[in-house]
């Protein structure tokens, strides 16, 4: 059960109550659950995130959807954060990663058959978020698949839902109600 209900105007301070208004219109809701609804408790945050998690999604971002989508995958993983994961395996698959890709990446299984581009996107993510380092060797290889702006990207976008995983972590934030957990932790 998430320790914090949904946002509500009048718990905003005054100075953020239009970046709050703006939000709730534009989405057409308060969410409930995630790590927007945690956010919208700072609505100018939120705001400004909003406009990173755009642009590494895709308005600006030189990676193809499916390595967006397997960075955010392999963030979820070794996070442990079950909300991500749920919202991105199905957007995976759409994009193109295999079904094996996801369901071993999910239940840490060796992975095989995978593309010299995603073993980069999955080796640099699991060793950055298992040490707090990048090896040479590792950062070169991804450096070699997605050049200076593309693995700038990579990082952060690894980065951005790290902090999203954090804060749905912190919060314990669900996945959508009667939705099965769907990592094995």
């Amino acid at each position: 059960m998430p320790r914090i209900g949904p946002a509500a105007r009048e718990n905003v301070p005054e100075d953020q109550r239009g970046a709050f208004d703006k939000y709730v219109q534009e989405r057409g809701s308060v969410p409930e659950t995630g790590p927007l609804a945690v956010m919208l408790n700072a609505p100018e945050m939120l705001a400004r995130g909003e406009h990173l998690r755009a642009y590494l999604r895709g308005d600006g971002s030189s990676l193809p959807a499916d390595i967006t989508e397997l960075a955010m995958l392999v963030t979820a993983r070794e996070n442990d954060c079950q909300f991500i994961w749920h919202a991105h395996a199905a957007h995976g698959r759409r994009a193109g990663l295999s079904d094996d890709l996801i369901d071993n990446l999910r239940d840490k299984q060796p992975l095989i058959r995978i593309s010299p581009q995603e073993s980069a996107v999955v080796d640099y993510g699991r060793e950055y978020f298992r040490t707090r380092r990048v090896s040479k060797e590792t950062f070169d290889a991804a450096l070699s698949h997605f050049g200076v702006r593309g693995l700038a990207e990579l990082t952060s976008l690894m980065g951005y839902y790290a902090m999203l995983a954090f804060n749905i972590n912190a919060f314990e934030m669900l996945p959508p109600a009667g939705e099965e957990a769907p990592l094995p932790v």
